[in-house]
Protein backbone atom coordinates (compact mmCIF):
# COMPACT_ATOMS: atom_id res chain seq x y z
CA UNK A 1 0.00 0.00 0.00
CA UNK A 2 1.02 3.37 -1.10
CA UNK A 3 2.21 5.63 1.49
CA UNK A 4 1.53 9.18 1.43
CA UNK A 5 1.47 12.60 2.93
CA UNK A 6 3.54 12.86 6.12
CA UNK A 7 2.66 9.12 6.81
CA UNK A 8 5.65 8.63 4.75
CA UNK A 9 8.41 6.36 6.13
CA UNK A 10 11.32 8.77 6.44
CA UNK A 11 15.05 8.18 7.26
CA UNK A 12 16.26 8.67 10.06
CA UNK A 13 20.06 7.73 11.70
CA UNK A 14 19.37 4.63 11.97
CA UNK A 15 18.09 3.71 8.64
CA UNK A 16 21.14 6.10 7.45
CA UNK A 17 23.17 4.01 8.90
CA UNK A 18 22.11 0.59 7.71
CA UNK A 19 22.18 2.50 4.18
CA UNK A 20 25.94 3.75 4.30
CA UNK A 21 27.38 0.15 6.01
CA UNK A 22 25.28 -1.70 3.10
CA UNK A 23 26.94 0.56 0.52
CA UNK A 24 29.80 0.83 1.93
CA UNK A 25 29.46 4.90 1.89
CA UNK A 26 32.01 6.98 3.43
CA UNK A 27 30.86 10.30 2.96
CA UNK A 28 33.62 13.07 1.14
CA UNK A 29 34.47 16.03 1.55
CA UNK A 30 35.08 16.03 -2.19
CA UNK A 31 31.64 15.82 -3.12
CA UNK A 32 30.37 18.08 -0.24
CA UNK A 33 28.64 14.82 1.42
CA UNK A 34 26.68 15.74 4.67
CA UNK A 35 23.68 13.42 4.91
CA UNK A 36 20.19 14.73 6.79
CA UNK A 37 18.96 12.20 8.95
CA UNK A 38 16.71 14.48 11.50
CA UNK A 39 12.74 14.10 9.36
CA UNK A 40 11.75 16.84 11.56
CA UNK A 41 14.49 18.58 9.05
CA UNK A 42 13.14 17.60 6.15
CA UNK A 43 10.01 18.48 6.77
CA UNK A 44 10.61 22.02 7.18
CA UNK A 45 12.12 22.46 4.21
CA UNK A 46 9.43 21.09 2.14
CA UNK A 47 6.76 23.56 3.87
CA UNK A 48 8.77 26.44 3.43
CA UNK A 49 9.44 25.27 -0.26
CA UNK A 50 5.31 25.79 -0.51
CA UNK A 51 5.31 22.88 -3.21
CA UNK A 52 1.81 23.02 -5.34
CA UNK A 53 0.99 18.98 -6.16
CA UNK A 54 1.72 20.36 -9.84
CA UNK A 55 5.31 21.34 -9.22
CA UNK A 56 7.98 19.27 -10.87
CA UNK A 57 10.99 19.43 -8.33
CA UNK A 58 14.64 18.96 -9.01
CA UNK A 59 16.83 17.76 -6.18
CA UNK A 60 20.30 18.22 -6.43
CA UNK A 61 22.69 15.90 -4.21
CA UNK A 62 19.58 13.56 -2.75
CA UNK A 63 22.38 11.58 -1.50
CA UNK A 64 21.02 8.55 0.64
CA UNK A 65 16.95 10.20 -0.24
CA UNK A 66 16.16 11.92 3.26
CA UNK A 67 15.18 14.77 1.28
CA UNK A 68 12.99 13.17 -1.73
CA UNK A 69 11.31 11.12 0.84
CA UNK A 70 9.93 14.28 1.81
CA UNK A 71 9.52 16.14 -1.41
CA UNK A 72 7.52 12.85 -3.37
CA UNK A 73 4.06 13.15 -1.49
CA UNK A 74 4.21 17.27 -2.25
CA UNK A 75 5.15 17.50 -5.55
CA UNK A 76 3.95 15.74 -9.03
CA UNK A 77 7.02 14.64 -9.28
CA UNK A 78 10.99 14.68 -7.91
CA UNK A 79 13.99 14.72 -10.72
CA UNK A 80 17.26 13.93 -8.62
CA UNK A 81 20.38 14.61 -10.09
CA UNK A 82 22.94 12.85 -8.35
CA UNK A 83 26.79 12.43 -9.24
CA UNK A 84 27.85 9.77 -7.10
CA UNK A 85 27.08 6.30 -8.83
CA UNK A 86 26.54 3.94 -6.33
CA UNK A 87 23.69 6.81 -4.66
CA UNK A 88 22.38 7.20 -7.88
CA UNK A 89 21.69 3.27 -8.22
CA UNK A 90 20.76 2.87 -4.73
CA UNK A 91 18.02 5.53 -4.46
CA UNK A 92 15.40 3.99 -6.86
CA UNK A 93 15.12 0.85 -4.67
CA UNK A 94 15.10 3.27 -1.35
CA UNK A 95 11.88 4.89 -3.09
CA UNK A 96 10.35 2.14 -4.53
CA UNK A 97 10.45 0.15 -1.15
CA UNK A 98 8.00 2.83 -0.34
CA UNK A 99 5.31 2.50 -3.32
CA UNK A 100 6.55 5.89 -5.11
CA UNK A 101 8.80 5.01 -7.87
CA UNK A 102 6.38 6.18 -10.31
CA UNK A 103 7.17 9.87 -9.03
CA UNK A 104 11.10 9.62 -9.01
CA UNK A 105 13.33 9.90 -12.02
CA UNK A 106 17.19 9.99 -11.06
CA UNK A 107 19.40 11.25 -13.61
CA UNK A 108 23.32 10.22 -13.03
CA UNK A 109 25.30 13.65 -13.69
CA UNK A 110 26.96 16.85 -12.40
CA UNK A 111 24.59 19.43 -11.97
CA UNK A 112 26.77 22.25 -13.33
CA UNK A 113 26.56 20.84 -16.29
CA UNK A 114 22.70 19.20 -16.79
CA UNK A 115 20.56 20.67 -19.11
CA UNK A 116 17.16 20.46 -19.69
CA UNK A 117 17.65 17.87 -22.40
CA UNK A 118 18.61 15.51 -19.93
CA UNK A 119 15.72 15.95 -17.12
CA UNK A 120 14.29 12.93 -18.37
CA UNK A 121 11.33 14.54 -20.66
CA UNK A 122 10.39 16.58 -17.35
CA UNK A 123 10.03 21.02 -16.84
CA UNK A 124 11.05 21.38 -13.48
CA UNK A 125 9.33 24.28 -11.91
CA UNK A 126 11.77 24.55 -8.32
CA UNK A 127 14.86 23.48 -6.95
CA UNK A 128 14.84 22.13 -3.40
CA UNK A 129 18.15 21.08 -2.24
CA UNK A 130 20.78 20.14 0.41
CA UNK A 131 23.59 21.49 -1.53
CA UNK A 132 26.98 20.16 -1.47
CA UNK A 133 28.76 23.21 0.28
CA UNK A 134 31.67 23.12 -2.03
CA UNK A 135 29.57 24.11 -5.05
CA UNK A 136 26.39 26.14 -4.07
CA UNK A 137 26.50 28.79 -5.22
CA UNK A 138 27.56 27.91 -9.31
CA UNK A 139 25.05 25.66 -9.05
CA UNK A 140 22.39 27.62 -8.09
CA UNK A 141 23.46 30.13 -10.49
CA UNK A 142 23.75 27.55 -13.45
CA UNK A 143 20.21 26.08 -13.28
CA UNK A 144 18.50 29.34 -12.56
CA UNK A 145 20.53 30.06 -16.33
CA UNK A 146 19.96 26.67 -17.65
CA UNK A 147 16.36 25.99 -16.48
CA UNK A 148 14.25 29.49 -17.16
CA UNK A 149 11.26 26.74 -16.22
CA UNK A 150 12.16 27.41 -12.35
CA UNK A 151 9.87 29.69 -10.87
CA UNK A 152 11.09 29.32 -7.40
CA UNK A 153 13.66 27.48 -5.06
CA UNK A 154 14.39 26.95 -1.73
CA UNK A 155 18.14 25.23 -0.86
CA UNK A 156 19.91 24.81 2.32
CA UNK A 157 23.34 25.57 2.24
CA UNK A 158 26.40 26.87 4.39
CA UNK A 159 25.33 29.83 6.50
CA UNK A 160 27.60 32.06 5.11
CA UNK A 161 27.04 31.44 1.83
CA UNK A 162 23.30 31.86 2.68
CA UNK A 163 23.87 35.20 3.82
CA UNK A 164 26.06 36.43 0.92
CA UNK A 165 23.77 34.80 -1.42
CA UNK A 166 20.64 37.08 0.21
CA UNK A 167 22.48 40.25 1.33
CA UNK A 168 21.48 43.22 -0.14
CA UNK A 169 23.58 46.56 -1.36
CA UNK A 170 25.71 48.19 1.37
CA UNK A 171 26.12 44.69 3.56
CA UNK A 172 29.20 43.66 4.07
CA UNK A 173 29.01 40.36 2.52
CA UNK A 174 27.01 41.23 -0.62
CA UNK A 175 29.12 40.48 -3.49
CA UNK A 176 29.08 38.33 -6.45
CA UNK A 177 27.01 35.97 -5.55
CA UNK A 178 24.24 38.45 -4.42
CA UNK A 179 24.44 40.32 -7.30
CA UNK A 180 24.36 37.51 -10.12
CA UNK A 181 21.19 35.87 -8.12
CA UNK A 182 19.66 39.03 -8.08
CA UNK A 183 19.77 39.30 -11.55
CA UNK A 184 17.43 35.83 -11.96
CA UNK A 185 15.26 35.78 -8.59
CA UNK A 186 14.25 37.89 -5.47
CA UNK A 187 16.51 35.87 -2.68
CA UNK A 188 16.03 35.97 1.11
CA UNK A 189 17.15 34.09 4.20
CA UNK A 190 14.43 31.64 5.02
CA UNK A 191 15.81 30.34 8.56
CA UNK A 192 18.99 28.55 9.97
CA UNK A 193 19.87 24.87 10.46
CA UNK A 194 21.92 23.28 13.10
CA UNK A 195 25.34 21.09 12.56
CA UNK A 196 23.52 17.93 14.81
CA UNK A 197 20.79 17.38 12.18
CA UNK A 198 23.49 16.06 9.66
CA UNK A 199 25.92 12.93 9.06
CA UNK A 200 28.62 13.38 9.44
CA UNK A 201 28.55 16.86 11.71
CA UNK A 202 29.86 19.45 9.66
CA UNK A 203 32.16 22.06 11.21
CA UNK A 204 29.75 24.68 10.10
CA UNK A 205 26.28 26.33 10.58
CA UNK A 206 23.85 26.16 7.47
CA UNK A 207 20.78 28.02 6.32
CA UNK A 208 17.93 27.36 4.32
CA UNK A 209 17.60 30.25 1.03
CA UNK A 210 14.56 31.00 -0.65
CA UNK A 211 14.21 32.05 -4.16
CA UNK A 212 11.60 33.25 -6.34
CA UNK A 213 11.98 33.90 -10.32
CA UNK A 214 11.67 37.45 -11.17
CA UNK A 215 12.53 39.15 -15.06
CA UNK A 216 16.07 40.25 -15.08
CA UNK A 217 16.58 43.79 -15.45
CA UNK A 218 14.93 45.40 -18.79
CA UNK A 219 18.67 45.62 -20.87
CA UNK A 220 19.99 46.21 -24.37
CA UNK A 221 23.36 43.91 -23.23
CA UNK A 222 23.15 40.32 -22.26
CA UNK A 223 23.72 38.52 -19.35
CA UNK A 224 27.52 37.85 -20.04
CA UNK A 225 28.11 41.68 -20.20
CA UNK A 226 26.66 42.25 -17.23
CA UNK A 227 28.59 39.88 -15.32
CA UNK A 228 31.86 40.91 -16.77
CA UNK A 229 31.36 44.69 -15.11
CA UNK A 230 30.07 42.69 -11.86
CA UNK A 231 33.32 40.21 -12.09
CA UNK A 232 35.12 43.40 -12.38
CA UNK A 233 33.88 45.55 -9.98
CA UNK A 234 34.28 42.96 -6.64
CA UNK A 235 37.79 41.39 -8.35
CA UNK A 236 39.53 44.84 -6.57
CA UNK A 237 36.48 45.67 -4.18
CA UNK A 238 38.47 48.17 -1.99
CA UNK A 239 38.86 50.17 -5.21
CA UNK A 240 36.80 52.93 -6.13
CA UNK A 241 34.64 51.50 -10.09
CA UNK A 242 36.67 54.20 -11.66
CA UNK A 243 40.32 52.20 -10.76
CA UNK A 244 38.19 48.72 -10.60
CA UNK A 245 36.32 48.67 -13.85
CA UNK A 246 39.52 50.47 -15.47
CA UNK A 247 40.83 47.07 -17.44
CA UNK A 248 37.09 46.18 -18.41
CA UNK A 249 36.31 49.72 -19.93
CA UNK A 250 39.93 49.96 -21.29
CA UNK A 251 41.45 52.69 -19.25
CA UNK A 252 40.33 55.00 -16.12
CA UNK A 253 38.80 57.56 -18.19
CA UNK A 254 37.09 54.98 -19.87
CA UNK A 255 35.34 54.10 -16.56
CA UNK A 256 34.33 56.84 -15.59
CA UNK A 257 32.42 57.90 -18.79
CA UNK A 258 30.53 54.69 -18.77
CA UNK A 259 30.00 55.29 -14.74
CA UNK A 260 28.68 58.87 -14.97
CA UNK A 261 26.61 57.91 -18.67
CA UNK A 262 24.84 55.30 -15.99
CA UNK A 263 24.07 57.78 -13.39
CA UNK A 264 26.64 56.03 -10.72
CA UNK A 265 29.20 58.16 -9.20
CA UNK A 266 32.88 57.57 -10.12
CA UNK A 267 33.55 56.90 -6.75
CA UNK A 268 31.12 54.54 -5.34
CA UNK A 269 32.10 50.78 -4.60
CA UNK A 270 30.37 47.96 -6.38
CA UNK A 271 29.16 46.84 -2.41
CA UNK A 272 26.85 49.75 -3.15
CA UNK A 273 25.09 48.83 -6.12
CA UNK A 274 22.32 46.75 -7.30
CA UNK A 275 21.70 44.61 -10.39
CA UNK A 276 20.14 47.11 -12.01
CA UNK A 277 23.29 49.72 -11.67
CA UNK A 278 25.08 47.32 -13.39
CA UNK A 279 23.34 46.30 -15.86
CA UNK A 280 23.24 50.40 -16.66
CA UNK A 281 26.85 50.42 -16.19
CA UNK A 282 27.29 47.44 -18.82
CA UNK A 283 24.96 49.35 -21.33
CA UNK A 284 27.68 52.60 -21.47
CA UNK A 285 30.77 50.50 -22.27
CA UNK A 286 32.99 52.96 -24.36
CA UNK A 287 33.23 51.24 -27.98
CA UNK A 288 37.43 50.60 -27.98
CA UNK A 289 39.09 53.34 -29.92
CA UNK A 290 40.31 52.68 -33.56
CA UNK A 291 43.72 51.84 -34.37
CA UNK A 292 45.57 54.52 -36.46
CA UNK A 293 46.08 54.10 -39.94
CA UNK A 294 49.92 53.30 -40.37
Amino acid sequence: MRETGWMMRLLGPTEIRILADKLDLRPTKKLGQNFVIDGGTVRRIVRAADLSPEDVVIEVGPGLGSLTLALLPSARHVVAVEIDPVLATQLPLTVGERGLGDKLTVVAADAMRVSLADLGGYTPTALVANLPYNVAVPVVLHLLEALPSLEKGLVMVQSEVADRLAAGPGSKVYGVPSVKAAWYADVRRAGPVGRTVFWPVPNVDSGLVSLVRRDPPATKVSREEVFAVIDAAFAQRRKTLRAALSSWAGSPPAAEEALRGAGVDPSARGEQLDIHAFARIAEHKPEPAASPNR
